[in-house]
């Protein structure tokens, strides 16, 4: 092994992919906006210049149309997400009227008809028994202004990685709460997960939300009870980072629809409540930045054997966290650093020739081994390759936890939609919230509500991480103990320790 700067290894792993480049011919050209490195005779791509697509341009073109958004729903167990959203999308006219009497039919046969909307987006025959959503389950729908995709996550706090794994894909959130009484409390206070969602989506970079407060209906669409429920959570919701102009909240009801998609005409909701129903909300979400100006990045979310279609080679799926990508293109695997040939891909469940940041895509690769490919490795521009580390220093905010962090205490790293172990080696400093200042140096011990530089070590092996600096989406990490999130923060220095002879024979056999 070979500990090399980060340096020196993007430098040398730029020379191994170009001199492997070059072997693949001169027929070969480079990709459209590519900085050419004077080392590199031959380029990426095996692309015509008759067949090159501007992506930036057709990209300008597409945000002429409306703007896409990624959009999570997240909130405690049982708050009623699915059944929200189920309704809210056959209101949209998203699922036809026989699916949904096909839903209603079997739910009434398992004895809980109550949860025939949520059946839109829990599919499997687990999540539907046990009445809980366990997957990111995703859909698309549109409003007047925006397009979104809708990405469901789980609530129970057994499946918290999936909801952290989806939260990273996402823009804006809607955070579900439940209004009865009782049920916003075991979401709020001790062990819910409301707190946690709301914690977790800040942390990892959401800044929009909508608060729907689901089954007001239940409570007489009680004014008392949705201000108590304003106060509580919006107080938090300010304390946890969030801007208060970007928090808007609104009174619904998942079960019967009530001020989903048009305002709500019930007298004991109306003698209150003259505000917007949850599509006009959603359609107020700012457009997000993307990252179009930097190196292709994408997280992979899944894979599987076969192409699109009907064609080979091995499928791909993820969102684009940063630049474009197009058909024809070499894209190169981190770790390991294998390449492959992008032959068919389809962007946000379409067929498509190209995708840019924000988009999820779906692409077939040839040339490449299933065997290479892991959920939460990268794709990336093999000309601007993604650093793999093992240790490196963030800087956190340390949650609501019952024992400090000391130095050696064990962690799961949780990266997109990767999970390692790994342990807080060193206790660098704490932070000035609000300055940035440093409070102490090398304090013995870091406690709840804390701001601290830390440095952590993987246990069992290196993983593709970037600085917060460079990339805010592979840039942002979590660190977990005993189900428990116990801080998030971003990454501010990578210590590269590269196995750079394993690394020169991955190339030499891609």
């Amino acid at each position: 092994m070979v500990a090399l700067g980060l340096g020196d290894i993007n430098a040398s792993a730029k020379r191994v992919a170009q001199s492997k480049i070059k072997e693949a011919g001169s027929n070969i050209s480079t990709p459209n906006g590519t900085p050419v490195d004077s080392r590199a005779s031959s380029p990426l791509v095996k692309i015509h210049p008759s067949k090159r697509i501007d992506v930036l341009e057709e990209y300008a073109k597409r945000s002429g149309e409306k703007p896409k958004l990624n959009l999570v729903v997240i909130g405690h167990v049982d708050a009623g997400k699915s059944t929200l959203m189920g309704h809210f999308l056959y209101a949209l006219g998203q699922v036809n009227e026989r699916t949904m009497k096909k839903y209603e039919r079997d739910s009434h046969k398992l004895g809980k008809g109550s949860f025939a909307f949520a059946w839109v987006l829990d599919e499997t025959g687990e999540e539907r028994e046990r009445g809980i959503t366990m997957d990111i389950a995703m859909n698309s729908f549109e409003t007047e202004h925006r397009k979104f995709t809708l990405l469901d996550a789980p609530g129970h706090r057994d499946f918290i990685p999936n909801m952290i794994s989806g939260t990273a894909q996402a823009d804006v959130a809607i955070l579900v709460v439940d209004a009865t009484t009782g049920g916003f409390e075991s979401g709020f206070d001790a062990n819910g997960q409301t707190k946690e969602h709301a914690l977790l989506a800040r942390s990892l970079g959401v800044q929009q939300m909508i608060i729907a407060v689901n089954k007001l209906d239940v409570m007489a669409w009680s004014k008392a009870r949705f201000d108590e429920i304003v106060a509580k959570l919006g107080s938090f919701l300010v304390q946890a980072g969030f801007r208060k102009s970007n928090l808007t909240y609104v009174p619904v009801s998942g079960l019967t629809g009530n001020n989903l998609i048009e305002r709500s005409k019930d007298a004991e909701l109306l003698s209150w409540y003259k505000g917007p129903c949850l599509l006009e909300c959603v359609d107020t979400f700012k457009p997000a930045v993307r990252l179009l100006d930097k190196p292709f990045r994408m997280g992979v979310t899944d894979f599987f054997k076969g192409g699109i279609g009907s064609g080979g080679g091995v499928s791909v799926a993820g969102p684009i966290d940063s630049g474009s990508l197009q058909i024809g293109e070499q894209v190169m695997v981190v770790p390991g650093g294998e390449m492959g040939i992008i032959k068919a891909m389809q962007v946000n469940d379409e067929p498509a020739n190209w995708g840019a940041a924000g988009d999820s895509v779906l692409m077939t690769l040839s040339g490449l081994d299933i065997m290479n490919l892991s959920t939460g490795c990268v794709l990336c521009s093999p000309l601007h390759p993604v650093p793999v580390t093992s240790s490196f220093v963030a800087q956190i905010i340390v949650f609501d936890i019952k024992v400090p962090i000391t130095s050696g205490f064990p962690v799961i790293l949780h990266h997109q939609s990767l999970n390692e172990p790994a342990s807080i080696t060193k206790l660098l400093s704490t932070i000035d919230k609000s300055t940035g200042e440093v409070l102490k140096r090398n304090p013995r011990h870091i406690s709840k509500g804390t701001t601290a530089t830390v440095k952590v070590q993987l246990a069992n092996r290196a993983v593709p991480l970037e600085m917060f600096k460079d990339n805010k989406q592979l840039g942002r990490i979590m660190l977990r103990k005993g189900g428990e999130t116990v801080a998030a923060g971003v990454v501010i220095e990578v210590s590269c320790q590269y196995l750079y002879e394993k690394q020169t024979s991955n190339f030499s056999s891609a």
